[in-house]
């Protein structure tokens, strides 16, 4: 089996990261929890867990990210892929296994978990989020001749390739800029349907107005920003 690490940003997700760390399958060789200026028990709790736990006191889910890597690139074994994983529950962590099968399978370097209509639970997206993403989606189909359909933050990528997108959004850009950077690169990429849950406590991006319009022009702005330069 290769080398599978796990980095799950989380902010106040004390409710949720024991049940999410828990059902994470037992081939992952390391959780990395980046507990991001949390203000409850999330880091006692993911620690509790078996969690490698990280602290990053800049707010910002890809400043969350980054961190992680870090982490990763001082180590002496370096993971032949990286999985991103929310800690609040909504997606199921036991579907690791099916979100880095392509690349183990069948060599592909980046697989979105597509959180379908028919798999989600209602409510577990907002109007706003599916709108955002099929916008999205649809933009970077027209501009670049993409074909994924969501933004979905449970992914799976090998590592060697992450590296050469030189990620650097420390907000809510990270996911969009991620499959912008792998269509410049012509990276090989697939989707694989995912079930998505209501989350265990408040969205921070989507359950607050302002978040939602601030998460909206951050990927807008990457994708024009890109077709720009194309």
């Amino acid at each position: 089996m290769p080398n599978i690490k796990v980095i799950i940003p989380a902010y106040n997700e004390a409710d949720s990261i024991v049940k999410v760390i828990g059902e994470i399958p037992k081939i992952v060789s390391e959780i990395i929890v980046v507990n991001n200026n949390s203000t409850d028990n999330t880091e006692a709790n993911a620690k509790n867990a078996g969690a490698t736990v990280l602290t990053e006191k800049h707010k910002g889910y890809g400043n969350a990210c980054l961190k992680g890597l870090e982490y990763v690139a001082n180590q002496q074994v370096k993971p032949d892929i990286i999985v991103f994983l929310d800690g609040d529950y909504s997606d199921n962590p036991q579907e690791l296994t099916k979100l880095v099968a392509p690349i183990i399978e069948h060599d592909i370097d980046l697989v979105i978990g597509a959180r379908v209509k028919n798999l989600r639970e209602v409510g577990s997206m907002t109007a706003p989020q599916i709108f955002g993403n099929w916008l999205a989606t649809h933009l970077m189909a027209l501009f670049f001749g993409a074909t994924f359909t969501d933004l979905g933050p449970f992914r799976a990528i090998k590592y060697d390739k992450l590296l050469l997108l030189n990620m650097i959004d420390k907000t809510y850009g990270w996911t969009v800029e991620m499959q912008l950077k792998a269509l410049k690169h012509k990276l090989t990429y697939t989707e694989v349907p995912v079930n998505y849950k209501n989350r265990i406590g408040v969205s921070k991006v989507s359950g607050t107005v302002k978040g939602s319009i601030f998460a909206g022009a951050k990927i807008l702005s990457w994708i024009f920003k890109y077709s720009i330069k194309k």
